[in-house]
């Protein structure tokens, strides 16, 4: 009995070690700047949230690339990306993966917007997006709407890969109807 209690100690000790290493950074606020970044994507070539002022910027972290749901996100992306654009909206996706395994999963895929890797993690970090497991760090499954001025407009933090596309395709038209929504 002594020998279960102790052990039941040690994997309450073991689960708040990785709870507490598992926290993110916080999450940037609907209406406020978004936090910038520079990073390269699957070409090499680096992007800045500056480029993306004028347009909706999907944003979306993701935490590997060819697992099942990433995949699965993707390619939903990638059908609905001609609504989106029609929307005035650009689509990118980040994760801690190098641009190689990005470059991959693009061609595999026939991904056309840019996935950007984010291998010292501080743009997850700064969107809230880090999960860090002590040996691994890799983004949690959140997407960023950015307006066209560069600041937060909603938040997702539970995604359905299956229909996450389709659901910021709805909201996009719900905000630019809004009175104060940026009208393209």
């Amino acid at each position: 009995m002594k020998f279960l209690t102790i052990i039941m100690a040690l994997m309450v000790c073991a689960a708040l070690f990785v709870a507490r290493a598992a926290r993110a950074g916080e999450l940037p606020t609907v209406g406020k700047p978004a936090p910038d970044f520079n990073l390269p994507d699957q070409n090499g070539k680096q992007h800045t949230l500056q480029e993306y002022r004028g347009k909706w910027l999907v944003l979306y972290f993701y935490p590997r690339d060819d697992s099942p749901g990433c995949t699965q996100e993707a390619c939903a992306f990638r059908d609905d990306l001609s609504q989106l654009t029609e929307l005035g909206a650009q689509v990118v996706g980040v994760s801690v993966d190098d641009t190689n395994s990005h470059a991959d999963f693009a061609k595999k895929n026939h991904l056309s917007f840019p996935l950007l890797a984010d291998k010292t993690t501080e743009t997850a970090e700064r969107y809230g997006a880090l999960m860090n497991l002590v040996l691994i760090k890799v983004a949690r499954r959140y997407t960023f709407l950015i307006d066209p001025k560069g600041n937060i407009s909603k938040v997702y933090l539970s995604v359905e890969t299956s229909r996450h596309s389709k659901e910021i395709i709805e909201d996009l038209k719900k905000l630019q109807k809004e009175p104060n929504g940026s009208k393209l």
